[in-house]
């Protein structure tokens, strides 16, 4: 019964990745069959952020395909191994668009610096934009596209490996925080694809109006919680320091690598929300105060969530 139950799981899970990835596998279609037919892809027919989320969606979809291979080979590992698969793919896929599909302007630049250019819209740079095109630049500046295309993975196939195994064993103990885990990565993934077709209403300008610092806030925190949660969700039952502290940590270390990252992106600099000492950078960390309790609240939120999920799972004392 069981067996018929997780096959039935498994072909609708397969059939939903499908169906959620119809559109940026479109995109990737499209870009292969210009590049076959004219050696470039005009700018004008160059489907935005084909990276990273065509090579995310293939990665998930071949995690999830793998998943009953996994699930018997691996057991209790089956997540740790198809994981590692799907990210070996989205690093494969993701590289190979970057280096061999090219976009053709006045000049023809690779898909990688053709998007380092799209992202890079803040003044005073030292790059110029034909420095970029020309992909003059850190190629450091991708860890923050890298790393939230990773998270997406992981907590999705999270929740697809858990269910499954969920409904193999029967056994419920990680139902919330896999609940909890499909809420956030769904919100998540949903400000991610708000983000890439607005930016979240940047103008270009290191000063960002009120709306956009919310909206990114927002983006850091879902982040760090859905990056925590996959973290939580295999450490409920142990000890308060393990299974509250560790998510938690996690959530902050997560949001203080973004800031890394858009501090490399944007040449040793940050967004700023507002005007003001909370606003301001401290000397000799470039954070502003905003930005910190940012990294702490991300903390805080984790912490809380795993101290309400362990509460009657800690091991009496």
């Amino acid at each position: 019964m069981k067996n018929k139950a997780f096959n039935r799981y498994y072909v609708f899970a397969c059939l939903g990745v499908l169906a959620a990835s119809i559109y940026p596998l479109y995109m990737g279609i499209r870009v292969i069959a210009d590049m076959a037919a004219n050696g470039v892809v005009l700018k004008e027919n160059y489907p935005k952020y084909i990276i990273p989320y065509t090579p995310i969606c293939i990665a998930v979809l071949i995690g999830v395909i793998i998943l009953p291979v996994c699930v018997k080979l691996l057991r209790r590992f089956a997540l740790v191994g198809g994981s590692a698969a799907a990210v070996s793919v989205f690093f494969a896929v993701e590289t190979l668009l970057e280096q061999n599909v090219v976009i053709g302007m006045n000049a023809a630049a690779k898909l990688e610096d053709w998007q380092m250019y799209m992202c890079y819209v803040t003044p005073n740079s030292k790059f110029t934009a034909l420095d970029i095109l020309l992909g003059n630049y850190s190629p450091a500046f991708k860890l923050h596209f890298y790393m939230i295309s990773v998270v997406l993975i992981l907590a999705i196939l999270n929740c697809l490996y858990g269910f499954g195994r969920m409904i193999k064993t029967g056994d419920k103990s990680r139902l919330k925080a896999l609940i909890l885990q499909s809420v956030s990565s769904f919100i998540f993934l949903g400000l991610c694809i708000l983000a890439c077709f607005t930016a979240f209403w940047r103008d270009g300008s290191i000063q960002v109006s009120p709306l956009s610092a919310v909206l990114m806030s927002i983006f850091f925190l879902f982040l760090s919680l859905t990056s925590g949660i996959f973290i939580g969700s295999f450490l409920l039952g142990k000890s308060r320091f393990v299974s509250v502290g560790i998510p938690a940590a996690a959530s902050c270390i997560i949001t203080l690598l973004m800031y890394a990252g858009e501090m490399i992106l944007l040449n040793g600099r940050l967004y700023r929300f507002g005007v003001g000492f909370l606003f301001e950078g401290i000397p000799g960390i470039i954070l502003a105060p905003v930005d910190l309790l940012i990294i702490i609240l991300s903390g805080c939120i984790s912490a809380f969530i795993f101290k309400l999920l362990n509460r009657k799972k800690e091991p009496n004392t």
